[in-house]
């Protein structure tokens, strides 16, 4: 059985674009919320294949989308380098500060993926349970956007002591990229083999870098891992979301290698349309505020999303992750919307 998720990223758009949502497995669900609790932290809830997968399974249950994407966090490789990773409820994640270049010296060169075995396992499970027309995404986090966490210990609103240290200390940030890239690499391939379809890069702090440091950190580790995953698995096909990049989508495009560019919801359409999407699939890009609004707000928001996009290879989806207090009405109003589309 095809999967329409897949013909997309394959070079085949289809008439109804397919249909998935970043952060699908949330807040947002009540049985999200219920095995959240259940498993005490959210590192539990990654590290248990059992919960883990059926918290991936939860919205195909309710929605049907083409694609699910393993539930896990971009912190993973960190945690598998050796380094501290904890998530405070409400705070999000907090790891020891990798912020001084005598200190990338201790950094692990190689992660003990031993402790990435349970997401594995959690993809073998989920490929078992799911249906033969869904596509199953496996991701990582891009090293600038795992970096910028390993530096300064946590999020914060601009990742300046990332970008501080790359302008101060080029060498010592670039051992860090270094070995992000080597292991991601290993990660995607490793995710492929337990049975991911495809898998998904996330840049999400790609939008704060100015266009050298963009190129330098953004484009060319993303090029690494995508040349170093293919080297394994030659016709791998990789999504990349280098969030708030803007103008520099067609340059990321050219130079990565990606099948398909996740765009957010600031994306110029003319610029997508005449740059990107004649050369890769799109996928994105709704607000995900105006589905928390939904009503004719939400009607309008998809039609020109449909209406910018859908005459090329689209696979629809948000411009950043669900928001957990997002009516689940509202997600049911989207998806017959979009499979309404007659493109």
């Amino acid at each position: 059985m095809t999967k329409p998720f897949i013909d997309v990223l394959a070079g085949r758009r289809q008439a109804v674009p397919p249909l998935w949502m970043m952060r699908q497995a949330g807040r947002y669900l009540p049985e999200y919320r219920a095995l959240r609790e259940k498993a005490g932290s959210f590192l539990d809830l990654c590290f248990t294949p059992e919960y883990a997968a059926e918290v991936t399974l939860q919205p195909i249950r309710r929605f049907n989308f083409d694609a699910a994407i393993i539930f896990s966090d971009i912190l993973v490789i960190p945690h598998a380098l050796g380094r501290s990773v904890r998530f405070e409820a409400g705070e999000g994640p907090r790891l020891d500060p990798l912020d001084k270049p005598d200190q990338v010296a201790t950094l692990a060169a190689h992660a003990d993926f031993g402790k990435l075995e349970p997401v594995y396992e959690a993809l073998r499970r989920v490929r078992a349970g799911l249906d033969s027309g869904i596509a199953l995404i496996g991701f990582c986090g891009a090293p600038w956007t795992v970096a910028t966490y390993m530096v300064a210990g946590q999020g914060t609103p601009d990742q300046a002591p990332a970008r501080m240290m790359a302008y101060r200390h080029p060498e010592a940030f670039a051992g860090i990229i270094d070995v992000l890239v080597e292991n991601s690499i290993q990660y995607l391939v490793g995710q492929l083999k337990a049975g991911a379809d495809a898998l998904q890069i996330f840049d999400t702090w790609a939008g704060v870098l100015p266009p050298r440091e963009f190129e330098r950190w953004s484009i060319e580790p993303t090029r690494r891992i995508v040349e170093g995953v293919r080297k394994r698995v030659p016709d791998a096909k990789i999504i990349g979301f280098p969030r708030g990049a803007a103008g520099q989508l067609p340059a990321y495009v050219e130079a990565t290698g990606v099948n398909a560019v996740s765009i957010d919801w600031t994306a110029d359409p003319s610029l997508i349309r005449e740059r990107v999407q004649t050369k890769v699939a799109v996928q994105g890009n709704l607000d995900p505020l105006v589905l928390i609004a939904g009503g004719a707000a939400l009607d309008r928001a998809v039609d020109d999303v449909l209406a910018n996009y859908g005459k090329g290879r689209l696979i629809f989806n948000l411009g950043h992750g669900i928001q957990p207090e997002t009516p689940i009405a509202h997600v049911e109003q989207m998806v017959r919307r979009v499979r309404e589309y007659k493109g």
